[in-house]
């Protein structure tokens, strides 16, 4: 695979995370309810702050300094 999955975070550099190719569809799936699990416990605690963190950094507070400065109307 040449060209990597993009990530939710927005990452698109760093260290590759190597999945052993190897697993049987048994150790597959102990590992994806492990992260399952793990992502549930973190979402119970934080999930109020993670949103907030979310909002403030990829949905930033527009600018509206300039919004009397229009020059024609809509």
């Amino acid at each position: 695979m040449s060209r990597r999955t993009p990530l939710p975070s927005g990452l698109s550099c760093g260290l590759d995370f190597l999945i052993d190719t190897n697993w049987s569809p048994e150790q597959a799936l102990a590992v994806y309810e492990l992260l399952n699990d793990l992502r549930t416990r973190i979402w119970l605690r934080y999930g109020e702050d993670v949103i907030e963190l979310i909002r403030r950094e990829r949905w930033p507070a527009p600018n509206l300094s300039d919004i009397n400065d229009l020059s024609e109307p809509f």
